[in-house]
């Protein structure tokens, strides 16, 4: 039987440390790439994801059951992340841009013939060379959208900014991207 986030939180408060295990397991490989994304700072990131689980370790017990883990998980290592930014005195993106867009379309297929999968190689170089024009804040939020899969209500709650914002960025970000190919 597989555990939530939020009864594995609940094992580990009970005693059981092998939860925390768990917790850590699922989540040390997203966090890393998501804290990545926030700092581009590869020299460091392995200090940044180990002081994300200790500040996760120390404040668990402050943990709201009634929250998502995953949320409250990401919000510790944004927050980390800000604070190394904040150390190496860089702003990590703008919030000042006006493009407008529409949402992403992706498409999937199964078992891809080798032709479609050399293209999509192509297509994934292309879409990361355009990735990197993006603004840092447009980028982190198409991440956190379309490869940590979190709604934008999630994102807002991660970021502490407010849902119409992360709404309307996503939105830019799109167009933005769009622009790009």
């Amino acid at each position: 039987m597989e555990f939530t986030d939020e009864q594995l939180v609940l094992r580990f408060l009970e005693g059981d440390d092998g939860s925390l295990d768990i917790l850590i397991g699922r989540y040390l490989k997203p966090i890393y790439n998501f804290l990545y994304r926030f700092t581009k700072d590869t020299d460091s990131l392995d200090d940044l994801t180990q002081e994300t689980f200790i500040k996760v370790w120390k404040n668990i017990k402050r943990f709201d059951p009634d929250k998502k883990f995953k949320v409250w998980i990401y919000q510790i290592a944004k927050n980390t992340a800000y604070d190394f930014l904040k150390k190496k005195k860089t702003t990590p993106f703008s919030f000042f841009e006006t493009e407008e867009g529409n949402k992403l379309e992706t498409v999937s297929e199964e078992n891809p013939l080798p032709d479609e999968i050399l293209e999509r190689q192509d297509l994934e170089k292309e879409l990361d060379a355009k990735l990197k024009q993006l603004s840092d804040q447009h980028r982190v939020i198409l991440f956190m959208r379309y490869k940590d899969d979190f709604s934008l209500q999630e994102i807002s709650e991660i970021l502490k900014v407010p849902y119409n914002t992360v709404k309307s960025q996503h939105q830019r970000a799109i167009g933005a991207l769009r622009r790009l190919f």
